[in-house]
């Protein structure tokens, strides 16, 4: 049976059960519990030809926002009906989503891509821009403390709003790089920035960094070429093309995502260079040839049993720890550049690619 909703945008939006099972690299382990679990899809979403999901987010009602290059959606997680779009019409200042938040009070922040941030409370929708405070127009991850402190990553530095009074305040000399695009928030509160030029955190007090130097991003033992798409010294806008001349690239300084995990570990993920963690201590990386099933990795998220979801640039991978269990579009994935990834508190993941999402259950 399959649901098809057509949108105002000219979105179709439609949802169709189906199923596969794994058939990507797996890393075994002795005495692993998980070695004969699998993936596979449940539900999928299309969003219409050409159009990209790069964020998801979800609320306390379980309600999935989608944010694609043509607007947000609002999907019933649970049942998979259609709740509300937002365009340009509905008070976005522009529809291209880049990233999606759910505050701790409820209010939904949209990144975009040239239009600033908007924000959604009690039903009223509201637009911040550069001449309110914001470091710049592109804006692509949000990260909040516990006292709800929201921070903003942009291409032209780092943006925090105070909770108790809205307060914008930028911070750029303080980044390695001025461009960025993950942040979370570890159990001190302590912030932690991934850019294009590695990755920062700031503790309250003092600004740290680490680099490809430092231990992010395996070595490029496969030779790829050096991937010279990046603002770095720059303020030069570029897309967020991984190929030259048909080739992956490699630039292992380049952080898409930043994710803290239950045991307080930073995982980061790397143009090239694969997924990267840091205990405290040291940065240990994970590639392809560990079971990873691409080197570039879009997007991190922490399911509720701690274990670690990937989207990368040839599908999806989970990691308990000693095993991999993979997908790609050969398994029903709708591409395999997948940039947005979400784990629900029921356990269930959702994939954003670039033609839709599908609905990841373990069995």
């Amino acid at each position: 049976m399959t649901l098809r909703f057509i949108m105002s945008t000219g979105i179709v939006l439609s949802l169709a059960l189906s199923c596969s099972e794994n058939s990507g690299p797996e890393v075994s382990s002795v005495g692993s519990t998980e070695k004969n679990a699998q993936i596979v899809i449940t539900d999928t979403f299309e969003v219409g030809k050409g159009v990209v999901v790069r964020a998801l987010a979800l609320e306390k009602s379980g309600v999935v926002w989608i944010g694609t290059s043509v607007g947000a959606l609002q999907v019933d997680g649970k049942t998979g009906k259609l709740v509300n779009t937002y365009t340009r019409e509905n008070g976005l200042a522009n529809e291209y989503i880049f990233a999606a938040k759910v505050g701790v009070n409820g209010q939904v922040w949209l990144g975009t891509n040239g239009g600033g941030v908007s924000t959604l409370q009690d039903g009223k929708w509201k637009t911040l821009f550069p001449m309110h405070g914001l470091a710049d127009y592109w804006v692509y991850s949000f990260g909040e403390q516990a006292s709800g402190e929201m921070w903003i990553g942009t291409w032209a530095g780092l943006t925090r709003v105070e909770a108790k009074n809205g307060k914008l305040t930028t911070f750029l000399k303080e980044l390695v790089n001025e461009w960025v695009y993950g942040i979370d928030v570890d159990s001190k509160d302590q912030v932690w920035i991934g850019t294009e030029g590695g990755v920062n955190m700031f503790d309250g007090e003092r600004w740290y960094v680490w680099t490809h130097k430092d231990g992010i991003g395996a070595p490029n033992t496969k030779n790829l070429p050096f991937s010279s798409n990046t603002g770095l010294g720059t303020r030069s806008r570029h897309d967020l093309s991984v190929v030259a001349l048909g080739k992956e690239t490699y630039n292992p300084n380049y952080v898409f995502c930043v994710e803290v995990d239950q045991k307080n570990r930073v995982w980061v993920g790397t143009w090239g260079g694969g997924a990267s963690v840091y205990d405290g201590t040291k940065w240990t990386n994970f590639v392809v040839d560990d079971g990873l099933v691409g080197n570039i990795v879009y997007s991190i998220d922490e399911g509720p049993d701690g274990h670690l979801w990937f989207g990368t640039n040839r599908g999806i991978s989970r990691f308990d720890g000693q095993n991999w269990k993979s997908l790609t579009i050969n398994d029903g994935l709708l591409d395999d550049h997948v940039y947005a990834v979400l784990a629900e508190p029921s356990g269930d993941v959702w994939a954003g690619t670039a033609h839709g999402v599908v609905k990841i259950r373990t069995m």
